[in-house]
């Protein structure tokens, strides 16, 4: 058996994505030595992401654009999409710090600009980087508060979730944090007291190592997008960590768990949300929840495991928020101009996972016309798929049969919403006036957005579940609400704002308000020798 080596730190980190990057430099701000580790080469899902923090107040990026906005607006909207997942003191404190953290991110080199969308879509092309993320626009959502635009994207092509987070990684680096990749934490270690006091870890190094990040590398992407292809690769990772050394690392003060969900972990989405198994994981083989059970082992609770998101975005092209999202019963699912989660949510829980988008001739057309201008490569993917296999009809009915939804009950919603349409009155499902259209234009198309297994047309899911933690320090909680003594967690290891409900941009907002809090406090836990 290999000879275990020793390091010693302050601070150790679980995880290197944005949480983790963000409590690495809190802590060595505040004058810790600090060690951040990652079974993988880093980044995680930060890096796979779009790179989109969700931001608002009166961001220097919307003042730019000419978007008027205040913490308030952002807290009354907040409010209904974050629900209980945290106190509205939480709530209160990153709204109001909001402003701050953009330029806080931006002082380590993360770059914002404010070229505002003029169009709803899930994600917006390489020409603009700040967009209306969430479901502001949204019937029941802008007579509560001011709509403001606040998905602020790292300026990058593609997705940009990449240039995010090597900005993040640089600044680690250049804080002098000691960063160790191809490393996995296995065991948690506590002292006589019951304090977290050391990470027990298995590393790699060498040719193995090297050999480990390539691998890993190609299993996140373009793995992402064939799950079956990650999980080969992964399993080629999994050998390749047969000849990692034992390495504990002790930590003085504190030890973060930054980990990451367990989008990836097939048995604990079984058993926590199995309707959810059917979509694309977000998120890399180190969402395996072991973060998670990291902090379980050693006293933790974890909460709202239930809770994941599934996206089904109808957008871009923009025109195709004037269609109607139906059920197999010809039923509305509910206000098209929602956002993309909000959509997921109800076909999954509401309506058995099947969903079509019915559009006429004319808007048909003019959504085809957009797609050039407004897509990125993925989305003209996922639109051309759409309109190739919708099933089509020269009437409603016939449309309907080929579709498998009820052809009747499908014309009187489609009536109803013209009638009210033509007349001036509310839309049926409440859809703001703006992107109502009367549907009356043959030929009719059924665009197939169910939640079901698709290379051409996924549905990505995202778990927002974690351990509980105190917060205002990041603390992780045990069953009687009481701290674990020298454990915090941080991102979608903790149950945080984006738990209840998600929303582009929330989670990695998220990642950084708590992995800066945790940063910050892990610091501040004593040790015996320090009493």
């Amino acid at each position: 058996m290999a000879q275990r080596s020793t390091l010693h730190a302050d601070v150790v980190i679980i995880g290197f994505g944005a949480a983790g990057a963000c409590a690495a430099l809190e802590a060595a701000h505040a004058g810790a030595r600090v060690v951040v580790l990652d079974r993988f080469g880093g980044g995680g899902a930060s890096a796979l992401s779009g790179g989109v923090v969700y931001a608002g107040g009166g961001t220097r990026e919307q003042r730019a654009a000419g978007v008027s906005d205040s913490p308030e607006a952002m807290f009354a909207y907040l409010r209904q999409e974050v629900g209980d997942a945290v106190s509205e003191d939480t709530l209160r404190r990153f709204c109001e710090g909001s402003t701050e953290m953009i330029t806080w991110l931006a002082q380590h080199g993360v770059p914002f600009e404010g070229s505002l969308c003029p169009y709803k879509t899930s994600y917006p092309s390489n020409r603009h980087y700040l967009y209306y993320s969430g479901s502001e626009a949204a019937g029941g959502f802008r007579d509560t508060a001011p709509p403001a635009p606040r998905g602020h994207r790292a300026k990058g092509r593609g997705t940009s979730g990449k240039v995010l987070f090597a900005a993040l990684e640089a600044a680690v680096r250049r804080a002098g944090v000691q960063v160790l990749t191809q490393t996995r934490a296995k065991e948690l270690v506590v002292d006589a007291d019951g304090r977290v006091c050391a990470v027990d870890c298995e590393r790699l190094t060498g040719s193995a190592a090297r050999a480990h990040r390539a691998v890993s590398r190609v299993a996140a992407k373009p793995g992402l997008y064939v799950p079956k292809l990650a999980r080969r690769l992964h399993r080629r990772a999994e050998r390749l960590e047969r000849r990692a050394h034992p390495l504990r690392i002790h930590a003085d003060r504190a030890v973060v768990i930054a980990a990451g969900g367990f989008v990836s972990n097939r048995e604990m989405l079984r058993r926590h949300a199995p309707a959810y198994r059917a979509g694309l994981p977000l998120g890399t083989q180190g969402d395996d929840g072991s973060g998670i059970r990291l902090g379980e082992s050693v006293g933790g609770v974890a909460a709202k495991l239930d809770h994941v998101s599934a996206w089904r975005f109808i957008t871009p092209p923009s025109a195709l928020l004037s269609g109607l999202l139906v059920d197999r019963h010809g039923t509305r699912i509910g206000d098209e101009s929602r956002y993309g989660a909000a959509h997921g949510q109800a076909i999954v829980d509401e309506h058995g996972g099947r969903a079509w988008l019915l559009v006429d001739g004319r808007l048909r057309g003019a959504a085809k016309r957009q797609i050039r201008t407004q897509t990125v490569w993925f989305q003209r993917m996922q639109a051309e798929y759409l309109f190739a296999t919708a099933a089509t009809g020269g009437t409603l009915e016939a449309a309907a049969r080929k579709a498998g939804i009820e052809p009747e009950a499908l014309k009187a919603t489609v009536d109803a919403h013209n009638v009210a349409a033509r007349d001036g009155e509310p839309d049926p499902a409440g859809k703001p006036a703006d992107f109502v259209q009367v549907l009356d234009q043959p030929p009719y198309a059924l665009l197939d957005v169910s939640v079901r297994p698709s290379t051409a047309y996924p549905c990505p899911v995202l778990t927002l579940g974690g351990l509980l933690v105190d917060e205002g320090t990041g603390q992780v909680l045990d069953e009687r609400g009481g701290a674990v003594a020298g454990l915090f967690a941080a991102g979608r290891s903790a149950v945080g704002i984006c738990s209840n409900s998600y929303i582009s941009g929330l989670s990695l907002a998220d990642c950084v308000f708590s992995g800066r809090r945790a940063g910050l406090h892990s610091v501040k836990e004593l040790t015996d020798a320090d009493r």
